[in-house]
């Protein structure tokens, strides 16, 4: 391990550690310990205090992420479907990751990061990603069933993770079509699908799942919406990252076990439950083109229903994005 990772770990509580017992718990020097906050700061981007008399300290504490914590706290029928949980410090994006290493991977593999240096969004948008401070989680699948047949997914994801962070305590937690969660109309989550396969199957799905946890105001400045973190709505000593990571996992294996027997179906009703936008006049945006009309729910294949001048069309996901007019 790094020893500015090793630092970190040690100044994870936000308390002042003097150069000496760090230096002592980790068996370095004092300079190697000066040298390793320096590469934290500079690497990392964290902010970390230095006071004479009393040490370094990190401006906000961090949770770092536990393989063992997170794989402990998942029911047994889940973790039996985990086939690896891999851990990195910085990567350019855990989805990414899975897809290059795909052909060595088996499903149920799952990656998570401190950091991502290029998040990706919907629509090639960037995700803000700092270290530590937000929860970047992706997961492999594989499905007999072809490409095509996989329409809807990414709603019965949504629905899962509504209910899951309503589970944990995030009262008026919403979604918004195709794939954002919100609160209050901020974004707290978003996911991303990535699909690859044959038009006869079988199907690879990487789920990509990025919750703001903890976000600090230097990265918030880049965040080009309103925005809200499980801080905010449930106090920083109830948002543990590797708990919220273990209870993600258990609804993506089960929503993604129960969408390979059953389809969209047994989803629809969730998603009507949290729809935020369902009867409102909401605005549709595509390319250049901009289209106004009543939201009115979802259909059987997850396709967006719009009235528009007394007509009701459909719009598939990846097409449009959706604004709120109320």
């Amino acid at each position: 391990m790094d020893s500015h990772i090793r630092v970190l770990r040690e100044l994870a509580d936000g308390r002042f550690h003097s150069g000496q017992t760090l230096a002592d718990g980790l068996g370095i020097s004092r300079a190697a310990v000066w040298k390793a906050v320096t590469r934290a700061r500079e690497r990392l981007g964290l902010q970390i205090d230095a006071v004479t008399g009393r040490g370094y300290r990190l401006a906000m504490p961090l949770e770092l992420l536990d393989a063992g914590r997170i794989l402990g706290q998942l029911s047994p029928g889940v973790r039996g479907r985990i086939a690896r949980l891999v851990l990195h410090q910085s990567i350019d994006s855990t989805s990414s990751w899975l897809l290059r290493q795909a052909p060595a991977l088996a499903s149920g593999t799952a990656c998570l990061a401190e950091r991502q240096t290029a998040g990706r969004g919907r629509r090639g948008r960037g995700w803000v990603s700092p270290f530590g401070s937000n929860l970047y989680l992706s997961l492999l699948w594989r499905f007999a069933m072809p490409p095509g047949d996989l329409n809807g997914l990414s709603l019965a994801i949504g629905a899962g993770v509504a209910e899951s962070l309503r589970q944990a305590g995030v009262e008026d937690v919403a979604l918004k079509w195709p794939n954002d969660l919100l609160w209050q109309r901020r974004k707290l989550a978003g996911l991303l699908l990535d699909v690859v396969g044959e038009s006869t199957g079988p199907s690879l799905v990487v789920v990509g799942l990025g919750v703001n946890t903890r976000m600090d105001a230097v990265h918030a400045r880049h965040i080009e919406q309103p925005w809200v973190d499980l801080a905010s709505i449930l106090g920083p000593d109830r948002c543990s990252r590797n708990l919220l990571a273990a209870r993600l996992l258990e609804a993506l294996v089960q929503v993604l076990d129960e969408f390979q027997r059953a389809g969209l179906e047994p989803f629809l009703p969730v998603w009507k439950r949290y729809d935020r936008f369902r009867g409102e006049r909401v605005e549709l945006r595509w390319g250049t083109q901009r289209l106004e009309g009543i939201h009115r729910g979802i259909d059987r294949q997850g396709s967006l229903r719009l009235a528009v001048d007394g007509e009701t069309r459909l719009f598939r996901a990846g097409e449009v994005s959706l604004r709120g007019k109320g």
